[in-house]
């Protein structure tokens, strides 16, 4: 496993380890997970949108936009097919709406793997996935989550 693999599963790790909020631990606490797509672009600046859909233990479900803006140091061009988000505990699907802030770090050509932690207050979200293109550089990025009407 490359560098960039391992210190990306070692932060997915600690941050599924975190304890959930206190509200978050209530009787009414219900997991979500989100099966996406996203398609980006980089040079200095780093945009990627895309769409998936969010389910529920407690039945609730949304579709969402997904828009990604950063900079930093990057170049390249990538897709993520058929990936996968695992959110922490909430009482409600809408606590997951908005916007998320992580930091990018990594190197890549042809088939491509990305894992990708990130935060929203007490909200947490892992990403994982894979796909085709290139990128190499690192950024700050806002992940942004917004329900399809």
């Amino acid at each position: 496993m490359s560098k960039r693999g391992l210190m990306l599963s070692a932060l997915l790790a600690v941050l599924l380890l975190l304890p959930a909020s206190a509200a978050s631990q209530t009787s009414t606490s219900t997991t979500c997970r989100m099966n996406y797509n996203l398609r980006g672009w980089s040079l200095a600046v780093k945009s990627a949108t895309g769409e998936g859909s969010i389910s529920c233990d407690n039945g609730q479900t949304a579709d969402v936009r997904i828009r990604a803006k950063g900079a930093g140091l990057s170049a390249g061009k990538y897709e993520i097919r058929d990936g996968v988000g695992k959110f922490s505990e909430v009482t409600d699907i809408r606590e997951l709406f908005g916007s998320y802030a992580a930091a990018d770090v990594g190197a890549g050509v042809g088939k491509e793997g990305e894992a990708l932690a990130m935060t929203k207050g007490s909200v947490h979200l892992a990403l994982a996935g894979k796909g085709s293109g290139f990128d190499l550089g690192a950024a700050v990025e806002k992940f942004t989550l917004t329900p399809l009407k």
